[in-house]
């Protein structure tokens, strides 16, 4: 019930900052001078609600359209993002056997099987339903961890399908998504607007169109934030589960502590530059742990501690 109210909250936090953005904007632009000639701003909230309802239709087509599109074409998205190929049957039956003995004990039907060409380790479950559910490994993992090990990070990845996690968390990547995506148009447009918009600016009071372009910047920024938090709450506590229900799937919640120490001194995907994409790793990609942006992400990082992950383990 919690994560349907989270994720309740995306689509809620994108029409909150658009009526937030057409306030502002009808503050700025709303006004009279006063007897002594100093301007009053003030707003009309009748007409804000009007220009709201006027747009909404359009922002929740867009939005659905937007939505449905990244819904059900997510896995191929997924796909194409790590590079990702069909993992058969005769390149690993390995593999195979530890997948399906996994599904066969907790009465799950058995998810697709991709593989990454990456020397490094790591993994990761994704998936909305029972025809795109995927496990998707590295060489490197499937070539490091014995079996006992694999086990335990195939039932991670498994606990996540059968917790429905991996329909949250897709979820989750397109609204931010969908935020991220509105940021980057309002950027584009205040960047041409101050590079070519010289003249414009004479004809169509440049200054205003600025303004606005900044508050709908800060609009944006606020939303995203908001949905980062969403998508904190959503996953974090989830990855702590995941590992409780790998070790429980498998009885050696030790080989799954044995198998985080290992990815994590050496976790793969670093091409994968995403951050929306990366956080369905059983650890995030090494690459990504500098600079800035990192410092931001470990803010909402979806994934908790790997060292506090392993004591957990050992002492299960």
């Amino acid at each position: 019930m919690l994560s349907i109210l989270l994720l309740l909250m995306f689509p809620v936090i994108i029409l909150g900052m658009i009526w937030v953005f057409l306030l502002i904007v009808n503050y700025l632009n709303g006004g009279y001078y006063d007897s002594v000639g100093n301007y009053v701003h003030y707003v009309s909230i009748d007409i804000v609600n009007e220009y709201f309802l006027n747009a909404l239709p359009w922002v929740v087509a867009g939005v659905a359209i937007w939505f449905t599109i990244a819904y059900f074409f997510n896995a191929s998205m997924v796909r194409h993002a790590v590079g990702s190929r069909p993992l058969e049957r005769r390149e690993n039956v390995r593999v195979y056997n530890i997948v399906e003995n996994l599904c066969m004990s907790c009465g799950m039907p058995m998810p697709k099987l991709y593989v990454v060409d990456d020397p490094q380790l790591n993994a990761f479950a994704s998936g909305i339903d029972n025809n795109s559910y995927a496990v998707t490994l590295t060489t490197g993992i499937i070539d490091t961890l014995d079996d006992d090990e694999l086990a335990g990070v195939v039932g991670h990845e498994l606990t996540h399908i059968r917790n429905r996690d991996t329909r949250l968390l897709i979820t989750s990547i397109i609204f931010v998504g969908i935020i991220s995506t509105v940021m980057s148009i309002v950027v584009r447009t205040m960047y041409n607007t101050f590079l070519f918009g010289d003249n414009r600016r004479k004809e169509n009071n440049g200054a205003s169109v600025i303004v606005i372009l900044l508050v709908g910047l800060a609009c944006c920024a606020v939303a995203y934030l908001f949905t980062m938090l969403t998508r904190f709450a959503i996953s974090r506590k989830r990855e702590y589960m995941a590992d409780a229900g790998g070790a429980e799937l498998t009885r050696n919640p030790l080989a799954l502590a044995s198998a985080l120490r290992k990815i994590s001194a050496n976790p793969g995907l670093d091409n994968v530059k995403r951050a929306d994409v990366a956080q369905m790793f059983i650890c995030e990609p090494d690459e990504m742990e500098s600079g800035l942006m990192s410092f931001m992400n470990s803010l909402f990082s979806t994934h908790p501690d790997v060292n506090k992950r392993i004591q957990i383990l050992e002492q299960f």
